[in-house]
């Protein structure tokens, strides 16, 4: 690792680059669809489906709601992030991440500049 600077006689060294593995980004819209599915739009333009129905299926205090379609589609976005009524909420980067993992990452025509 390179040495960046001195701090009383011990040498500060960098990590290395940041890459995009964890991308700062932040939902700016969730739609519910059936199948207790969600269609996300993320900062960076891109856009895809995440599937809920395996984590409502596990249950949970927070999750039992969430089984009924229509307390489903009282998602809305607070902050960059997807939440219902009751509190639960889903991390934005969490849901990047494995829609990426998964190839299930679309971006948009207008991230794209069409």
């Amino acid at each position: 690792m390179p040495t960046i600077a001195y701090f009383y006689g011990m040498a500060i060294q960098m990590q290395a680059p940041m890459t995009n593995e964890f991308p700062m980004v932040d939902v700016l819209r969730a739609q519910a669809l059936d199948g207790h599915r969600l269609l996300l739009r993320f900062s960076d333009g891109s856009e895809g489906v995440y599937d809920l129905s395996g984590m409502i299926a596990e249950g949970g205090e927070m999750v039992i709601p969430l089984s009924s379609p229509e307390y489903f589609g009282r998602v809305f976005v607070e902050a960059g992030v997807p939440t219902w009524p009751n509190g639960f909420d889903l991390d934005p980067i969490n849901l990047y991440m494995e829609l990426r993992g998964t190839g299930a990452l679309k971006q948009t025509a207008l991230a794209s500049g069409r």
